[in-house]
């Protein structure tokens, strides 16, 4: 039974007594009807203020009788409110100590610091592939929003070093810095480097020139949702075409054509392999667009000899399902 309904019965009740007690004192004692009101408030709180008639032994046993079912009623009514105030408090310790074991156990995931418009946005965009996201944001009222979302989450200052370690950011693979200002950000990819020599770390600059503050702070990538927006916009201005085909391509709402890059493992069957004897665009039906070497060289349109490497990243077109299962057998494990 929820909250809402023990309230509205509590509610029900109360009113139920008082009707019963008036209409009781008005059959037994014949009082009028703000006199039986009267008594059967006074009778009902236990107050004990003088009768406003003196009642007949009928009418002292009504009285008993409603005395025991007034401390009846209020005996219930304390416990409903205190059985609601436990146990949104157990609720909310038992799911906080829960949501913290699940973050324990994330490796390699995504940390997201700040849940402001770009950050919602960029975890909206993420859960379509993964579910391994934790969030950090200052504001308390975001954590309904989170809990709604079925995101991890923390409460309180990214900032903080012992916040971003009970994230698990030694463990995490990817850190993105969203805060509201460019200062903080700039402190949060300084201290998260710190932490995590290995992570990727991608930024947000709001400001021009804050782009080279936050690199030289330990940033692998620097983004500025102004710039990008705009060229967003150009492009769907000056190539239609194209800026429609690319949406499709690059969301996940789609399974008739996707774009996606997969990294080929040392163990794969697929290094040491010219591209004409890999067997990927017969067996899988997919276009290589791309390849980017381990030394950050870009292939485009790569040659049927080129020959596939281990740390090379593929970048393919295709079906979804076939993007799968590609992906299954350039990586068994």
């Amino acid at each position: 039974m929820n909250k809402i309904l023990k309230m509205e019965l509590a509610v029900i009740f109360a009113v139920f007594i008082f009707g019963m007690g008036i209409s009781g004192y008005m059959l037994i004692e014949k009082w009028s009807f703000l006199d039986a009101a009267y008594m059967t408030a006074i009778t009902l709180s236990t107050v004990g203020f003088l009768e406003v008639q003196e009642p007949s032994n009928a009418g002292r046993i009504y009285t008993i009788f409603l005395i025991f079912i007034g401390v009846g009623y209020f005996l219930y009514l304390a416990g409903v409110i205190v059985q609601s105030i436990v146990e949104g408090e157990i609720k909310t310790l038992l799911g906080r100590q829960r949501l913290d074991k699940k973050i324990k156990r994330l490796e390699n995931h995504y940390m997201v610091c700040g849940y402001g418009r770009i950050g919602r946005v960029l975890c909206n965009f993420i859960k379509e592939d993964t579910k391994n996201i934790v969030v950090i944001d200052q504001d308390e009222t975001q954590a309904e929003v989170l809990e709604k979302n079925k995101i991890h989450y923390l409460i309180g200052d990214a900032l903080d070093e012992s916040l971003l370690i009970k994230g698990g950011i030694k463990r995490a693979g990817f850190l993105v810095a969203a805060l509201a200002t460019d200062t903080a950000n700039v402190f949060l990819v300084l201290t998260a480097r710190q932490l995590n020599p290995d992570i990727y770390i991608m930024a947000r600059a709001s400001s021009p020139g804050v782009g080279k503050k936050l690199l030289v702070a330990g940033a692998n990538k620097v983004e500025s949702p102004y710039d990008t927006g705009a060229v967003s916009m150009g492009l769907k201005l000056l190539r239609p075409t194209v800026s429609s085909f690319l949406d499709v391509a690059l969301s996940r709402k789609s399974d008739a054509i996707q774009i996606e890059e997969l990294f080929i493992p040392k163990k794969s069957r697929y290094t040491q392999l010219a591209l004409k004897d890999s067997g990927i665009r017969q067996s899988f039906n997919l276009i290589i667009i791309a390849i980017k070497k381990s030394s950050g060289e870009m292939i485009f349109a790569p040659h049927f000899e080129t020959l596939l490497e281990a740390r090379d990243t593929l970048i393919l077109m295709g079906k979804t399902e076939d993007l799968q299962a590609f992906g299954k057998a350039l990586d068994p494990e």
